[in-house]
């Protein structure tokens, strides 16, 4: 990273006095959620792991912290008009819900693309939604124009020291809960969240490393703190965080507070989802395993480290969770497509099937492929999707399919 700017407390918009105070003044409404020790990973990664599970609170994440602090601020004429906010995502729902508590008019713009489950709970929640625009950058200037016209308090999603203070406490109560905390490892979207928590860390009563944690395909905070230009686009899991310029406000706490930045590929947000509903039994979204793909991806890097790792959200699609674990099953060597070249003969499946038998490894699909495909008329492909035990089991199935004389090939994810 860059070299960190001389900076003190004191130099900064958010001091630990305003997280604490945000403390004092949220805790009574929001859940205390638990930070509890990962043994499994911990065995795993070879650090000492400790989860916030931040999934649990009543929107299922954090942002439910800042939107809290953030109204509990406003003036009374400012609750009497309202606050609007640009999200279809977790600020939305964070917003929402807390005005509603509250007594306080919520209008969320949300982009006209956004999933109808979106708007049902946001509208559920109380708030007036209002679609417009074909994406996050023409809601938000909406909002903004609506902000202008009708008088209402607009609520950043993470560029406010208020939204900064009340996303803090995450960490307030992580190190109240385990001080023996040495690093932390969170998510960076817009970079509300790990400003709150860098500036606990760096009040603590020993040194606590701040390092954050991009996807790949949206490297925004690290070209923004390291001078580069990498790309910030793509259809990434951790869709929380896939903010494509950072705050202003937040950009210069990281700079000043944050140790280091790693990006994570797909493949690590994936099989960190997975592992933590395996493991934990708990669901996170993308964004929400970023800390621990961070941690998979480096295990050197935090080897006999004390590691926070916040679970920041657990708002994902089911159908999409079911995409990730069952490729990370197909990863894993669990499920396959084998890919096998017969003849078209009667008794030609039969014969492989008994094989599957033999090694006692479950046929789930056949697709036969007779049309499309430079073999001879007489020839035909067999895609055969089954169910191993673990990779092993699996390599002994296609070694057993060759020898017999078939030609077998693995059909490999990306």
């Amino acid at each position: 990273m860059a070299t960190k700017l001389a900076a003190t407390a004191t130099d900064l918009p958010v001091s630990i006095d305003d997280v604490r105070a945000a403390h004092a003044r949220i805790r009574d409404a929001i859940v205390r959620t638990p930070t509890l020790l990962s043994k499994t990973l911990s065995d795993l990664t070879g650090a000492t792991v400790w989860l916030k599970f931040e999934n649990l609170q009543f929107t299922a994440a954090y942002k439910e912290r800042g939107a809290l602090n953030t109204l509990l601020l406003l003036s009374d004429e400012a609750k009497a008009k309202g606050v609007i906010a640009a999200s279809a995502g977790n600020h939305a729902q964070g917003l929402a819900y807390n005005a509603k508590r509250l007594g306080v008019p919520a209008t969320i713009v949300m982009p006209t693309t956004t999933p109808t489950v979106k708007v049902v709970q946001t509208e559920g929640h109380g708030a007036n939604v209002v679609l417009h625009g074909d994406t996050f950058d023409a809601a938000y200037a909406h909002a903004r124009e609506l902000e202008a016209e009708r008088g209402f308090t607009f609520v950043h999603p993470f560029d406010d020291p208020r939204i900064i203070a009340g996303a803090g406490t995450t960490a307030i109560e992580m190190l109240e809960d385990v001080p023996a905390i040495d690093t932390f490892i969170t998510p960076i979207g817009g970079g509300g969240l790990i400003s709150g928590m860098a500036t606990v860390a760096k009040a603590h009563s020993h040194p606590v490393e701040v390092i954050g944690v991009e996807a790949e395909l949206f490297p925004s905070m690290y070209n923004r703190i390291n001078g580069t230009s990498m790309p910030c686009a793509g259809d990434t899991l951790a869709e929380g965080i896939a903010v494509k310029e950072p705050g202003g406000i937040t950009a210069q706490m990281v700079h000043a507070l944050v140790d280091d930045i790693l990006l994570v590929p797909e493949r690590a947000l994936e099989e960190s989802v997975s592992l933590l509903l395996q493991i934990e039994k708990t669901v996170v979204e993308g964004a929400g395993a970023a800390g621990l793909a961070a941690l998979l991806q480096h295990p050197d890097r935090f080897k006999g480290k004390t590691v926070g790792i916040v679970l920041c959200g657990g708002n994902i699609d089911t159908r999409l969770l079911a995409n990730v674990l069952l490729r990370d099953l197909a990863r894993s060597g669990r499920l396959a497509r084998l890919r096998i070249r017969l003849q078209d003969q009667p008794g030609a499946l039969y014969n492989v099937a008994r094989i599957f038998d033999q090694e006692r490894v479950n046929i789930i699909e056949v697709y036969h492929q007779r049309v499309f495909t430079t073999l001879p008329a007489k020839g035909l492909i067999t895609d055969i999707e089954c169910e191993a035990r673990d990779r092993a089991h699996l390599e002994r199935l296609v070694e057993a399919l060759r020898t017999a004389g078939y030609e077998t090939s693995t059909v490999e994810l990306a």
